[in-house]
């Protein structure tokens, strides 16, 4: 397979931060900036440094922190936003505006065409000024594509390096992200972005799909964190891309320890069946399922754990079985006769059908209990 010519730019420190009631301080950004460059990811979005005085020292932190990533950070199509980002010596910056009939009525309040003249004189002050520019449409999906890909042209004609097309509603399916971004690029082949929002649960798999119909930056979040309910998903792209896209390069083996220091950042941990990084990502109870595994784990187990720094974890309950009972008590330092194995099994499974957690501390007392024979 070809790999897929695709670059990833993370936005944890910026629309990640977005996410109702998170904030990040700035020896949390840096670190979450030093475990994305670890990983191999290219572009590392700072932040949206007009917001504040303090924003703006964390953007120019990371920009001056040696990281081999580009550093990005968020302006709108205003001259003071433009310069600040320049001030903080970062090597990109992202200048959007909304572009749906939509938003241009309630936020503008002009002609888009008018919108659009005045955000291109913003996107030639930045190119003059060194920076590489990304020039983002707020809202794409609900855009005119016609106009999408005449404002992305004339972009280009003006200095940007890159244009993006945002899902913000995360309102696309993965067949209708594949069609607008076929036609886009079968108008005009430019180093498009895409950039997606999870509100209908499709954001990675949207992405993915981009990037198999040619979209060539990809925007992640850490654990999908972002607005609402939040963005791609940073370790399901990244596994996606290599399972299916052909690409090698990015140290996955460092994803679950990077979602551990966002989830820890940002008071905001993963569901427990949460693909990767989850608690269940690995876990296995249904002895079908562990009896297998033990012969080959890829029969159950499409992702290897230790591929993404995860651990196999087998967890006893109502489906378990012997095969599976015997191997976790023989983890135990426990070598159980076939009379041992029932009971304990039994109590396992009474254990489990009254919505008891069956813990190491007690399987380990019924596997006492059954070496010194009280069950007799």
């Amino acid at each position: 397979m070809k790999p897929w010519h695709i670059e990833i730019c993370d936005v944890t420190l910026r629309d990640g931060e977005q996410t109702p009631g998170v904030s990040f301080t700035r020896d949390e950004k840096m670190a979450i900036a030093e475990s994305l460059d670890d990983i191999g990811v290219e572009v590392i979005e700072a932040g949206f440094p007009v917001v504040s005085a303090i924003e703006k020292e964390c953007v120019a932190a990371i920009a001056h922190s040696g990281l081999d990533a580009r550093i990005c950070c968020l302006a709108r199509a205003l001259q003071p936003d433009i310069e600040v980002a320049i001030d903080c010596d970062v090597d990109m910056v992202s200048i959007f505006i909304a572009t749906s009939d939509l938003h241009i009525r309630h936020k503008y309040r002009k002609p888009r065409e008018e919108v659009l003249y005045d955000a291109l004189g913003m996107v030639e002050f930045a190119a003059d000024h060194g920076v590489q520019v990304r020039f983002a449409a707020e809202d794409a999906s609900r855009t005119d594509p016609t106009f999408l890909v005449d404002m992305y042209i004339k972009g280009v004609e003006c200095g940007a390096n890159l244009v993006s097309f945002a899902d913000t509603v995360g309102c696309l399916t993965p067949l209708e992200i594949h069609a607008v971004v076929s036609e886009i690029l079968g108008a005009a082949p430019l180093p498009l972005c895409i950039h997606c929002h999870n509100d209908l649960g499709f954001a990675a798999a949207n992405t993915i799909t981009a990037a198999a119909a040619g979209a060539f930056q990809l925007h992640t979040t850490v654990n999908g964190i972002g607005e609402r309910a939040g963005n791609a998903a940073l370790e399901q792209v990244l596994v996606a891309l290599r399972m299916k896209g052909g690409v090698d390069r990015y140290d996955l083996s460092r994803l679950q320890e990077t979602s551990r220091l966002v989830a820890r950042a940002s008071g905001v941990a993963p569901e427990r069946t949460r693909p990767i990084v989850g608690e269940n990502a690995f876990a296995h109870e249904s002895g079908i399922h562990i009896a297998a595994i033990l012969e080959d784990p890829s029969t159950y187990e499409y992702v290897p754990p230790e591929l993404v720094g995860g651990e196999r974890r087998f967890v006893l309950g109502k489906h378990t079985g012997k095969r599976a009972l015997e191997h976790v008590a023989k983890a135990y330092g426990f070598a159980l006769s076939d009379e041992e194995a029932r009971w304990v099994l039994e109590q396992v499974k009474q254990k489990s059908e009254g919505k008891c957690s069956v813990t190491p501390d007690v399987l380990c007392g019924f596997l006492r209990q059954a070496k010194e024979g009280i069950f007799l």
